[in-house]
């Protein structure tokens, strides 16, 4: 545990540990000069992609796995002992804290698909479709986060956020990083849908 800022939780997107950030303001806010003119409206494009290819990458991650998630998919990728981070806001909720929540959520998903897309690269290394859409929604989340940094520095000088990252597969067998990573991805179709329909109104221009 200790205080990391942001600039070091993007460089942890691999380590798929446990760790704790303080919520934190301050007058050196390191992303003040990091905002684009239209982060608003990229911001909302980036979580309105995950969200329409979330399904399409859990599908062909199962068909690429084999049996038997193939055809036991409902009881072997079961999401029920995958804990995502708390997510106690709603539409009704001030904005800082809608998007204090969607910064733990993406961080928290972005150190899951490097660990699943390092097991994948390991265990089907010629599953080049689902490699390329693994590193793509990487690729994605990375921006999304860059972009939430630089929203929540700008408007509320919040540089440090409570984050916590899932469990590692290092030292599992085959089958149980297969299966950890289908039940990761079954979780994130969940809830990437409940948090587009959170976060899109609050990225509504005002």
């Amino acid at each position: 545990t200790g205080v990391v800022p942001f600039v070091a939780l993007l460089l942890l997107q691999r380590r798929p540990v446990a760790g704790r950030a303080l919520l934190g303001t301050g007058p050196g806010c390191p992303g003040h000069g990091l905002c684009r003119s239209n982060v608003l409206e990229q911001t909302r494009r980036q979580v309105a992609l995950l969200n329409a290819t979330a399904q399409d990458l859990f599908s062909l991650y199962l068909k690429c796995q084999g049996e038997p998630f193939s055809s036991e998919a409902d009881r072997l990728c079961n999401p029920g002992g995958i804990f995502f981070p708390a997510f106690h806001v709603n539409r009704t909720s001030e904005r800082k804290e809608v998007m204090v929540a969607m910064y733990k959520l993406f961080a928290f998903l972005n150190a899951s698909l490097g660990n699943i897309t390092r097991d994948q690269e390991e265990l089907n290394p010629t599953a080049k479709e689902l490699l390329d859409r693994l590193h793509n929604t990487t690729k994605t989340t990375r921006g999304l986060i860059s972009n939430l940094t630089c929203l929540l520095c700008k408007n509320y000088n919040i540089f440090q956020v409570d984050v916590s990252y899932g469990e590692s597969s290092k030292g599992k067998s085959a089958f149980k990083k297969k299966q950890q990573g289908c039940q990761v991805l079954r979780k994130y179709v969940q809830v990437i849908a409940q948090a587009a329909r959170i976060l899109l109104p609050h990225l509504s221009p005002p």
